[in-house]
Order: structure tokens, then C-alpha cells, then sequence
């Protein structure tokens, strides 16, 4: 910060008059007066994905899954929106399974669980289920996974997600989601999807 010294204001006075001290001080007030004017405001994230992320465990393997979530502040009612779109999956839905990790300490229960046929939104348009589809939810105890059982396979055309209206946690930090799907078929093997990277403040 540009603030003058009293012992500089002398040195001024002595050199240059008491106009001059005065012209320099004035001068100075002006020039903080504008740095402080140029300083930008701190801005607050906003609850969508990161251009840039940063992940603890790096892999070639992981793929990015798109989501919205209303707020990122701890503590704060949340709704989140887990989608998978079109390009997402290969196949057909049988059975959806989404892994939480033990740390992200919200209670999620089945009540706070809808599956939707989803718009995905935009710059313009708000993310929002566009209609709610039947589907039996359960979680674990330990709270690390959803279990996802519609009453029809969710088809490969579409845009579907998972939305979940929670109060979040009251810890900071990136939470990874995971998605895993069980496609139609004699064999029940669950391939994975990709992941949510989810962020609280």
C-alpha cells in the first residue's frame, strides 16, 4: 500500500515547501485510492463442473460424467443432479449403482432419491427433471452406495440422472461419485460409467 512516511513528508517539506509535501501527498492518496478501486472482487464458485480438475488418483480409466448441484456451501439443502447422457453408456440400464465415498458424511436416504428423464440445461436454461420415471431406490448402512432399480431399463437414447435433494456436508473438500451399470442380460456384471467429482467449500 502506498502510504507516505512521516519522516518522508519532512524530508519534502524541507526540500520542496509545504505546497509541494502537500501536492505529493495528494498525489499518493490518489494513486492507493485507485489500486485499491482496481482490486477485483473474490468470487464465489459456482456448483457445476471445474474447466480444470484436479484429482487425487489420476487414471487413464476415469471419465468425466457431467452433473448440477445447486450449492456448494457446507451444511446448506443441496440438490444435486447426477446425469448421464446419450454418449455416456452403450447400452441399456438394467440396474444403476452409485458408489459415495465413507468420507462425504450427509445422510442420504431413499425419500431423497428421484430417477428423471432429464434436460441437461445449458448457459441459458436451468438442469431440471423433465419427467420422474418409477424406480425402486435403496442405500447401504454404511452410507457408500445407491442402488438404482427402475421399473423399465433406462434405454441408451436420452438424457437420464439420478437427483438427490440432501443437506451437505459439514466437511470441505472434492468427492468422487462413481457410476456402475448393470446392462440387460443373463449375466449380472456391473461395468462402469464414470464419475462424478463433486465439490464442497
Amino acid at each position: 500500500m502506498l502510504t507516505p512516511t512521516l519522516s518522508t513528508l519532512r524530508q519534502t517539506c524541507r526540500g520542496a515547501g509545504l505546497a509541494g509535501a502537500l501536492s505529493l501527498t495528494t498525489g499518493l492518496l490518489a494513486a492507493t485510492t485507485l489500486v485499491d478501486v482496481a482490486a477485483p472482487a473474490a468470487t464465489r464458485a459456482q456448483g457445476t463442473p471445474a474447466l480444470l480438475e484436479f484429482r487425487w488418483e489420476n487414471s487413464k480409466d476415469y471419465r468425466k460424467l457431467y452433473y448440477y448441484q445447486s450449492s456448494t456451501a457446507q451444511l446448506e439443502r443441496a440438490q444435486y443432479f447426477f446425469i448421464l447422457r446419450p454418449k455416456d453408456r452403450k447400452s441399456a440400464i438394467l440396474k444403476l449403482s452409485i458408489t459415495v465415498p465413507d468420507y462425504f458424511n450427509a445422510k442420504i436416504t431413499p425419500d431423497d432419491l428421484t430417477l428423471c428423464r432429464m434436460d441437461p440445461g445449458g448457459m441459458l436454461a436451468r438442469t431440471r427433471c423433465k419427467e420422474k420415471l418409477p424406480a425402486v431406490f435403496e442405500v447401504n448402512e454404511k452410507q457408500t452406495a445407491i442402488e438404482v432399480f427402475p421399473d423399465t431399463p433406462i434405454p441408451t437414447g436420452g438424457t437420464y440422472g439420478v437427483v438427490m435433494n440432501i443437506f451437505n456436508p459439514n466437511r470441505s473438500g472434492m468427492f468422487q461419485f462413481n457410476a456402475l451399470a448393470q446392462a440387460p442380460g443373463d449375466v449380472p456384471v456391473a461395468g462402469y460409467l464414470g464419475s462424478w467429482l463433486i465439490d464442497i467449500e
